[in-house]
């Protein structure tokens, strides 16, 4: 069964001077000079844990910027993967060295890749070495109104996955409402059209003439029978009418 790896986590620390100067570390049990690092403790960051090893092992309180890169090698018999980032230290050391630090240096960078005692991170520093002193020394640009107003806050890099790649979440569009349906004319419609043609025909037939009439034919007096067909269709004609008006109220609901 595979043991597991150990993480950890650590920096390019360099000090703002002519020439820049980078920190390695002497450490006690093995007499060893290596570069700034130490193991994660449990819930803790790679980021979070770099800055906390580097201000035990030199003393200094730093400033963490961009992420250089990982180094993995074989210790006791098991991975270590161990994360860098690049640093800048203040010229004031805020506290005394850990334990198992006995000594810390500030070298230009040809006199601590001689210093340091192992050849995987000799090899690791001659290539980010230069990549970290580069952007050392490019001074930070003023910032912006924009920026001062959001109140200047860097933004942060990614930390390095320890458990595989990370994946954007997706973005789910909002739903749209269905557009409401335009109402139809009126005569565009069979049902109402329909209707209309049917209500007009009863009311056409049951108007009276129009006043005015110059005609002075004598009209026979009507009988009971034809009043009482007369009110049959006036009450015929209403109801189509209050049948023709629900269904339009109807379908002003179901356009709406």
């Amino acid at each position: 069964m595979a043991r597991v790896s150990v993480l950890a986590a650590g920096g390019i620390v360099l000090r703002r001077q002519q020439p820049p100067l980078i920190a390695v570390v002497r450490l006690r049990k093995r007499d060893e000079w290596v570069l700034p690092k130490g193991k994660l403790d449990e819930g803790e960051t790679p980021r979070a844990a770099a800055r906390r090893e580097v201000l035990e092992e030199t003393g200094h309180n730093v400033t963490v910027h961009e992420f250089l890169g990982t180094l993995a090698y074989d210790s006791g018999g098991r991975s270590k993967i161990v994360h860098y980032w690049r640093m800048e230290a203040g010229t004031q050391q805020a506290r005394d060295l850990m334990n198992d630090v006995r000594a810390v240096a500030w070298l230009p960078l040809d006199a601590a890749l001689a210093r340091l005692s192992r050849a995987h991170e000799q090899a690791f520093l001659a290539n980010v070495g230069p990549q970290a002193l580069a952007a050392f020394a490019r001074r930070p640009k003023a910032k912006s109104p924009a920026s001062r107003k959001r109140g200047g806050q860097p933004v942060a890099m990614p930390e390095p996955s320890l458990a595989g790649p990370m994946f954007a979440e997706p973005i789910i569009a909002a739903a749209q409402p269905e557009p409401m349906p335009e109402p139809v004319a009126l005569a565009e419609s069979p049902l109402i059209a329909d209707d209309a043609v049917m209500v007009e025909m009863s009311i056409s037939a049951a108007e009276p003439e129009a006043a005015g009439s110059t005609e002075t034919e004598a009209r026979p007096t009507p009988s009971v029978g034809s009043e009482d067909a007369r009110d049959g269709v006036s009450i015929a004609v209403d109801r189509q009418r209050r049948s023709l008006a629900q269904k339009v109220r109807d379908w002003l609901g179901r356009a709406a």
